[in-house]
Formats: structure tokens, C-alpha cells, sequence
């Protein structure tokens, strides 16, 4: 009985993790997201065009794209009970620094530089670095569960500051969050954990456990002489297979942020009122939920390249209806806008860590993601940017919305080229391997 409670320790204490990674993420993503909602309150306000407005998020993820390989080495270095705090505190000093400033430099280095760039030490690529290592098995889904906290946050966060924005205004928003991200803090610095190791542990889903040992795991290793190097970063970046994952993620990450920053603009630009837009931002959030259990749970069945191109879809659908609303406001569109983004396209982040973690496994993984993670970070970044540069010249974002589409191929494209599957099986298609060669 001793021997059976240890072995599930991990299971227990893994999901404690995922806990407290739910509601951090709740938190710290929105604080970011909610640029959305406060873009259109600083444009009334200063008058300045989108293009230099949107900057300021862009300016935000190129910058802090450089610093996600120091994340990377902060992480395998201190762990989340460090990094996650140290982003919080820039989060809150961007936050209320936005409220005394009045010019785009000042917004670009509070809401740019300090928020956006903050919130990677406690969002989807911080979270990604050390969340792989408690789960083997269960890594999309516990993942999936774990970024899932950024839909349930998003519909009880982002509305709020909606009516916070119309009625107190843009400043009195900032300084709700702020006080919403300092909530985190005490909870990573006590609960929070790189690895089972360090509570003596070992990760779920490993054959070790003691529970399961009359029935071995498949072996899920393709490449054994791949899987077995201990991968320094130096080593990764000499790969094709390191340069195929950072198209995957610039490519992405260039399509979902520049629908994210833009959407809400372009919603009321087309007849909806800034309510309906808000709540269409919070609804994509919430269905999120979904879209990251479902598509994470999905991935350890039918493996990454798979998913990740399903998640691609969802975001071509959403762009496709986006297209079919310059039209004119049409409830139905609207909705498959939302299903379609936050119901499969949010699922992404559930698989963004692993497609890293099975091709570069080791004690420096948390580095080679966050140089991996930089390229996606710059998409992140140039995506809003390129998106407002396009409107301001054309008067239009359906150019725009045309090169998204685009991206998303080329980042299915790329994650194939990348193949995790010919490193490491999912475990839903280890066993079915396994079966064929027992059969």
C-alpha cells in the first residue's frame, strides 16, 4: 500500500501544478489581451492612427521576443517560483505607468515593453518550459487543462474591464488589473514547481510507476539516436528541425495576434457596439476552454502535426468569416467567427510546448524552447503591426486578413517538415504501434 500511494504522488502533486498554472494563466494572459479592449479607448482619446497604435503591442512582442531565451535559462536556473514573480512585477509597473503617460513612446515602453514582455515570464512560453516535465503520457491534455484557465479568465475578466473602460476609462482599468496580477504572485512563490524531482518525485505516465508495472508503457521513441543526445542549444540550432519549428511558430503566432489585437476595432468597424465586441473577445476566450482541453487531449492520440494543423484550421475559419462580415454585422458570422477561433484555434497552446519538448528533451529544454519561442514571439509581434500598417494604407484589413491565411499554411506546412512523430509517438499512437507489432 506505502509502495502504491508513493507511486501516484506524482499524479497528485502534478495536478497541483496544473492548478496553480490555471489560474495564473486566468490572470496574466488577459492582463495582456485586454490591449484589445483598451486600443479603442486610446485611440478616442489621443487620435493617433492604428498602425502607430497597435505598435505598441507589437513594439511589446519583438522586444520581449529577445528576452525568452533569458526567460528560457532564468527557468532552468531558478524555476517558476522566481521567473513567474519577476513578470508579474513588470506587468504591474507597465500597467500603472500607462496611467501617466499621454504619448506613444510612453505607451509603447508601459503597455508595450513592461506588459507584453512581462507577461512572457508568466504566459503560454513560461508555462510551456516546465509544465512538459510533469506529465508523459497526459502532456497535451494536463497542458491543455492548465491554458484552459486563460478561457474561464477571459470571460470573467475581459467583459468587466469592458464596463470598467466605458465607465470609469482606460486608466481605472489598468490599475484593476494591476491589482488582479499582484494576486498570483504569493501563489507561485509557495506552490509552484519546475520538476517532480525536486519534491523527489517522478513524472506521471512514466513506466516507472510502481502501479502499472505488470503492464510496461509502449515504448514511444522513433529515433532512439535522436531521443537519447542530451541537446544543448548550441547543438538545436544546428538542426533543420530547430529552424521548421520557429516558421511553425512565427507563422502562427503571426496570424493569432494580429486577429487578437485587431478584432475588436474591426468588430465595432462594421456595425457591432463596443459591448457586443467585448463579449465577442471574452466568448472566444471562454470557448477556449474547450479548444485547449479538446485539442490537447486530442494531440496525445493522434500526435502534434495533426492537431497543430486542426488549430491552424480553426484560425483560417475564423480570418474566412471575419472576411464575410465586411459585408455588413451578421450574428451568424459572428458566431462562427468565435466557435471556429477560440473552440479550435486557441487549442494551439495546448501543443505549442510539446512539438519542442519531443524533439529536444533534456535539462536544457526550458533554454532551446525560449530561443525556439523568440521566433514565435517576433510573428507574435510583426502580425499586429503588419495588420495596422495594412489599414492605415489601404483602409482596410481584409488585405490583411488575406496574408493571415497564408501564414497559417505555411505553419502547417512547417511543423510537418519539423515531424515529432519521427522522434517521439504520442502515446495514442505508441500503443497502437505497439498493438501492430504484438498482432
Amino acid at each position: 500500500m506505502k509502495h502504491s500511494i508513493v507511486a501516484r504522488l506524482p499524479f497528485y502533486y502534478g495536478w497541483i501544478v496544473v492548478a496553480t498554472a490555471f489560474v495564473t494563466m486566468a490572470v496574466a494572459v488577459n492582463a495582456r489581451t485586454s490591449f484589445s479592449l483598451l486600443f479603442p479607448a486610446i485611440l478616442d482619446e489621443f487620435n493617433w492612427n492604428r498602425g502607430t497604435t497597435a505598435g505598441a503591442f507589437s513594439v511589446g512582442f519583438v522586444a520581449s521576443a529577445f528576452a525568452i531565451p533569458i526567460i528560457g535559462m532564468m527557468m532552468d536556473r531558478w524555476g517558476p517560483r522566481v521567473v513567474i514573480p519577476v513578470g508579474a512585477a513588470l506587468v504591474i509597473a507597465g500597467l500603472v505607468g500607462a496611467t501617466y503617460v499621454a504619448t506613444p513612446i510612453g505607451i509603447y515602453a508601459t503597455l508595450g515593453v513592461l506588459v507584453v514582455g512581462g507577461s512572457m515570464a508568466m504566459s503560454y512560453i513560461s508555462h510551456s518550459m516546465f509544465l512538459t516535465h510533469w506529465f508523459v503520457k497526459r502532456r497535451g491534455l494536463a497542458i491543455g487543462i492548465a491554458f484552459s484557465g486563460v478561457g474561464v479568465g477571459a470571460i470573467l475578466l475581459l467583459p468587466w474591464i469592458g464596463r470598467i473602460i466605458d465607465g470609469a476609462g482606460w486608466r481605472a482599468a489598468c490599475i484593476t488589473l494591476a491589482i488582479a496580477v499582484g494576486m498570483i504572485v504569493p501563489l507561485n512563490m509557495i506552490l509552484q514547481r519546475m520538476r517532480p524531482e525536486d519534491l523527489g518525485l517522478k513524472a506521471d505516465g512514466e513506466s516507472h510507476d510502481l502501479t502499472k508495472s505488470h503492464t510496461p508503457s509502449p515504448d514511444p521513441v522513433v529515433d532512439k539516436e535522436w531521443a537519447d543526445k542530451n541537446w544543448t542549444p548550441a547543438m538545436a540550432v544546428r538542426t533543420s528541425r530547430f529552424w521548421w519549428i520557429s516558421v511553425t511558430y512565427f507563422c502562427a503566432l503571426f496570424a493569432w495576434y494580429a486577429v487578437l489585437v485587431h478584432q475588436t476595432a474591426y468588430l465595432i468597424e462594421v456595425g457591432f457596439d463596443s459591448i457586443a465586441a467585448a463579449k465577442a473577445l471574452g466568448v472566444v476566450g471562454l470557448l477556449g476552454v474547450a479548444g485547449q482541453i479538446g485539442l490537447g487531449g486530442l494531440s496525445d492520440r493522434i500526435g502534434r502535426e495533426w492537431a497543430w494543423t486542426i488549430g491552424l484550421f480553426g484560425f483560417a475559419i475564423c480570418y474566412g468569416a471575419l472576411i464575410l462580415l465586411a459585408n455588413g454585422p451578421s450574428v451568424m458570422w459572428l458566431y462562427i467567427m468565435i466557435v471556429a477561433q477560440g473552440g479550435i484555434g486557441f487549442g494551439l497552446a495546448a501543443i505549442f510546448g510539446a512539438i519542442t519538448a519531443e524533439i529536444f528533451p533534456g535539462q536544457r529544454f526550458a533554454t532551446i524552447f525560449g530561443l525556439t519561442s523568440l521566433a514565435g514571439n517576433l510573428g507574435g509581434g510583426t502580425g499586429p503591426w503588419v495588420t495596422g500598417y495594412i489599414y492605415d494604407a489601404y483602409g482596410s484589413y481584409l488585405p490583411a486578413f488575406w496574408l493571415c491565411i497564408g501564414m497559417l499554411v505555411a505553419s502547417a506546412a512547417a511543423v510537418w517538415l519539423a515531424a515529432p512523430r519521427k522522434v517521439r509517438l504520442v502515446a495514442g499512437r505508441a500503443k497502437r504501434r505497439q498493438a501492430k507489432l504484438s498482432g
